[in-house]
């Protein structure tokens, strides 16, 4: 299958497929469905193969050896920061740091910027669809400094009005904190608008790009945020590594959030001074396969061609709200296009977690839960969906296995 784009341009779907190999399973005697890409992507030969090469050819510890193979390892990881700074429009490389997973990110900027600067009256401005590693740090911090949780109102189908922001801005924000695409609703919000408004205030700004920088084209400097974090799980990449960008005026003006070896220039027994950034950030020994996997996984993406892959999601996802749609008591939630490239929805009678194991035995992989956003679940008055996510690599044959595996289920619980 190929999916056209907006220029006539074509995803060569079929071709693509085969560059990942655990996508000719068999589950249960099924062929596999995987439609829990927001959750974690499968990852193609490529990366796969970069990050074996790693521990095959250059196993070492970076900045820290002179020998051949340490040389290599730095080399590597310092080139795979450039080019996940390319791929997301970032001039300066200083700017990316290497951390776990967006969710680490997100803890850092909490901490090491909220902690210190907050204070007392201060104002977080948040949505009410923010993954909950966009919500408790700011709960925690706020706890700890006496600064106020504020949030933008959405409406009733779960978009994200500008002008909700300024409803909530005052003179005591600090910060505006917001997902750029919701892992529930698929709610893409206005980012370049909201940073203008809040940067008009002076206020901070806080992307969780978890589920927007797989899936679009991502400038952080058109978007014009201080900070972006995502998760090179959900980006084809491997588990155990993500990126906090940072403007770098702001990362230098943040103390380090652990304290260990590299992140520091010099230490004497009763104090220590930080070593520039992004490394006064990257505490111990990083994760270089997962650099280099990550690095791996924005070079097949941008051979692939985002926006194609755009293109190819967005009518992906249209077919399948169009599909579900058919079927009756399916609700489903969120706005309608554009949106993510993800349905999150509930089919009465059903439980989720009942129809996620049924899918399941018809080889079909969802998502069934809160999806750590349980402040949204109450305000849509469930207390868990079912979400299919899409991918690259997912066709439209298998969005019409979700729904006749849907129908089974009705038929099976008596819905």
């Amino acid at each position: 299958m190929a999916g056209s784009t907006a220029h006539g341009e074509a995803l060569d779907v079929s071709s693509l497929r085969a560059r990942f190999p655990i996508l000719e399973r068999r589950v249960h005697g099924r062929p596999l469905v995987y439609l829990d890409n927001a959750a974690t992507t499968q990852k193609p030969v490529e990366v796969l193969e970069a990050e074996q090469g790693v521990y095959l050819r250059y196993n070492a510890n970076v900045h820290r050896a002179i020998h051949a193979l340490g040389e290599e390892a730095t080399a590597a990881y310092e080139g795979a920061r450039a080019q996940v700074a390319a791929f997301i429009g970032a001039r300066d490389p200083r700017g990316i740091v290497f951390l776990r997973n967006a969710t680490e990110a997100l803890n850092l900027v909490a901490w090491a910027w909220g902690r210190r600067r907050l204070r007392a009256g201060d104002e977080i401005v948040l949505t009410p669809m923010e993954h909950h590693s966009n919500l408790v740090p700011w709960q925690m911090v706020a706890r700890e400094t006496g600064a106020r949780l504020r949030f933008m109102a959405l409406d009733e189908r779960g978009a994200l009005d500008p002008d909700a922001l300024d409803a909530v801005l005052g003179p005591r924000t600090r910060v505006v904190a917001f997902t750029h695409c919701s892992n529930v609703l698929g709610t893409i919000t206005p980012v370049a608008e909201l940073c203008r408004r809040a940067r008009a205030v002076g206020a901070l700004t806080v992307v969780d790009a978890a589920q927007s920088v797989p899936h679009l084209p991502v400038d952080v400097e058109a978007l014009g945020c201080d900070f972006l974090a995502f998760s090179g799980h959900k980006m084809y990449g491997p588990m155990g590594i993500g990126v906090l960008w940072g403007q770098p005026r702001r990362l230098e003006e943040m103390d380090p959030f652990l304290g260990g070896g590299e992140m520091i220039l010099r230490v004497e027994l009763e104090e220590a001074t930080w070593n520039a950034i992004p490394y006064k950030f990257e505490a111990g020994t990083p994760n270089v396969p997962g650099a280099v996997g990550l690095a791996a996984a924005v070079a097949f993406l941008r051979a692939a061609g985002m926006e194609a892959l755009a293109a190819h999601e967005a009518a992906l996802t249209t077919y399948a709200m169009e599909r579900l749609g058919t079927i009756p008591g399916v609700t489903i939630y969120g706005p309608p296009a554009p949106r993510g490239a993800l349905v999150t929805f509930n089919v009465e009678g059903v439980h989720p977690h009942d129809l996620a194991q049924v899918l399941d035995q018809e080889g079909v992989a969802i998502r069934a839960g809160h999806h750590c956003a349980q402040p949204l679940m109450r305000r849509l008055g469930v207390v868990a969906t079912a979400r299919a996510s899409f991918a690259l690599y997912n066709t439209t044959a298998e969005v019409d296995a979700l729904c006749g595996a849907i129908e089974r289920a009705r038929e099976f619980f008596h819905a």
